[in-house]
């Protein structure tokens, strides 16, 4: 009998560990992996980017910079960029805006071969050794940062869902209609 009570809580234990994890995965209501919060200063970095060149944060102080940590196998994070070309990149191309697109520990034959695939354009930094991303967060991915033309973040979000992206390009275009003024 208490084998069986046992085997019971286990499996209970584990239904809800693994529901937590796509839980989490999805959308953070509470995010206490955070490193870097709303009103800090941005992390210094410089990444290098699938094409070669290298891209320091400070270089790019005077625009609005989207940061997007996600990896290739994250499902959350396939779905959010299914929308950043056309619904960011595009319609922010005049802007004094940069969308910084940051893949998290992986190999950049495996980001080329994922970007070419899905047919995206937009250039994608690589963190390969995985540096970047622990300034920002202890986990979880897609991430997103909104930093302003002065070096602050002003809005940050965890996972994906529609209205949250809604929400994440409405806080792009206030940020860029803030720093007009």
């Amino acid at each position: 009998m208490k084998k069986k009570i046992i085997i019971a809580v286990l499996a209970l234990l584990a239904i809800a560990a693994a529901a937590m994890v796509g839980i989490s995965a999805q959308r953070l209501p509470v995010d206490d992996a955070a490193v870097a919060v709303i009103g800090d200063q941005c992390p210094s970095f410089t990444v290098q980017m699938l094409d070669g060149d290298e891209i320091s944060i400070d270089s790019l102080r005077g625009k609005t910079v989207l940061i997007n940590f996600w990896a290739t196998w994250c499902p959350p994070c396939n779905e959010e960029m299914t929308r950043v070309e056309k619904e960011i990149v595009e319609r922010f191309a005049d802007e004094e805006f940069v969308f910084l697109p940051i893949s998290r520990g992986e190999k950049p034959e495996v980001v080329k071969t994922w970007r070419t695939k899905k047919g995206y354009k937009f250039d994608i930094g690589l963190d390969i050794a995985t540096e970047i991303f622990p300034q920002f967060a202890r986990t979880y991915i897609p991430r997103n940062y909104l930093i302003n033309p002065d070096g602050t973040i002003v809005y940050y979000e965890v996972g994906y869902d529609t209205k949250l992206f809604d929400e994440l390009v409405k806080k792009i275009d206030e940020t860029i209609q803030e720093a007009k003024k």
